[in-house]
């Protein structure tokens, strides 16, 4: 009996391995098996697949992560957070600022590393004061949502969407505007609705917080030339030029940047591209006649419900060239089930506190409701 203990172990320490993986990176592991299954089922050549992803986006997004994590890392967005909040006085107003923090950084830095600064941030608010933590980490998700709206570097759907569209960086953030004031607003009155104007003691937050003033110089410098060389159509020189500088002066840094995030970009390009050419996929979705901006908004909208707004954005653009509709329906899917967008289920995850999930959804879901309807009327007179 010990002996065949011990022959099992092995194989028990592989399946836990695997399980561990599966739990912690869901996304990751559900485009993996989904590949292997159209493999299996409906096989194309391997080295077809690589043609599949859009390699300029990824080149944008690349580059994007290792200027984001540069600025990340050098201290100056926690240093400017902590100085910030001591010009607040009550619950209420905390949740505005933190609020307005989370939708200003997503803008340019992305929702997801507005989340690893703003969700850390109110975690030590809450160690010195008392907090609605849990409310707190949910309306600061829906903020990233909704800030991130703005521009293309706000999320990986707008990124995107930005560069096979072929619009200019202006045009985009005209067209998404609308929507983005709009949420913004709606999120504001339900939060002077949700928060308190209990008065706040912050006095004791007096930890030295450092900043690496060289490189986060250097970050913000190479941000803007970036920027404008993505605008130009011309992201693999700018990713090039970042990765290479980085390298040989802060190699951790591009070490460091979430190489996982970009293997599911790459999968989900090709899974999803390879799902949208199947016969009955493509019949199934030509029948819902994206052929109207409404359309290809509801479709947006309601499909990111199941499959989040990123695969929704990659497969209903190869049925719709209407890139504003479906911007705006792709917008307002990262609102409702937590799975709508992925900067939910980080929100939470960083929290790690009980109870996150019932409660996301009881302010999620009606805010998706009203915005939804809002947002179709926007798209229609704007």
């Amino acid at each position: 009996m010990p002996s065949a203990e011990r022959a099992s172990t092995p194989a028990h320490h592989v399946l836990r391995a695997i399980w561990l993986f599966v739990a912690k990176e869901p996304v990751l592991a559900i485009l993996a098996l989904a590949l292997i299954l159209l493999q299996i089922f409906h096989p194309r050549a391997w080295m077809s697949l690589p043609s599949l992803v859009d390699w300029q986006t990824v080149s944008t997004l690349t580059g994007l992560l290792i200027l984001t994590k540069a600025v990340e890392r050098s201290g100056f967005l926690m240093w400017s957070a902590h100085r910030v909040v001591h010009h607040i006085h009550t619950e209420r107003a905390l949740a505005c600022l933190l609020i307005g923090l989370a939708a200003a950084l997503s803008t340019l830095l992305t929702n997801d590393v507005a989340l690893f600064v703003v969700v850390p941030l109110a975690l030590s608010l809450h160690k010195l004061t008392p907090l609605p933590l849990r409310r707190l980490v949910i309306f600061v998700a829906l903020a990233v949502n909704a800030g991130s709206i703005l521009t293309p570097l706000g999320n990986p759907q707008n990124l995107f969407l930005w560069q096979t569209s072929g619009v200019s960086f202006g045009r985009f953030v005209w067209a998404l505007a609308p929507l983005c004031a709009l949420l913004m607003a709606m999120l504001y009155v339900m939060t002077a609705v949700s928060f308190r104007g209990v008065p706040l003691d912050l006095s004791k937050d007096v930890e030295p917080h450092p900043v690496d003033r060289p490189l986060v110089s250097v970050a913000a410098l190479l941000f803007v030339a970036f920027v404008v060389l993505a605008d130009a159509h011309r992201p693999g020189i700018g990713l090039a030029g970042v990765a290479l500088g980085f390298l040989i002066w802060r190699p951790s840094i591009v070490l460091k940047i979430d190489w996982l995030l970009l293997m599911i970009f790459v999968l989900m390009f090709i899974v999803l591209r390879s799902v949208a050419a199947l016969p009955f996929v493509h019949q199934s979705v030509s029948a819902w006649h994206l052929a109207t901006p409404l359309r290809t908004y509801v479709a947006g909208a309601v499909l990111s419900q199941g499959i989040s707004n990123v695969p929704a954005a990659i497969m209903l653009a190869e049925f719709s060239k209407d890139w504003r509709a479906l911007a705006f329906g792709v917008s307002v899917g990262g609102f409702g089930f937590a799975i709508g967008s992925l900067a939910n289920l980080i929100a939470m995850r960083l929290s790690n506190e009980r109870g996150m999930w019932t409660q996301f959804h009881l302010f999620s879901v009606p805010f998706w409701l009203v915005g939804g309807a809002l947002g179709a009327w926007v798209l229609l007179h704007f």
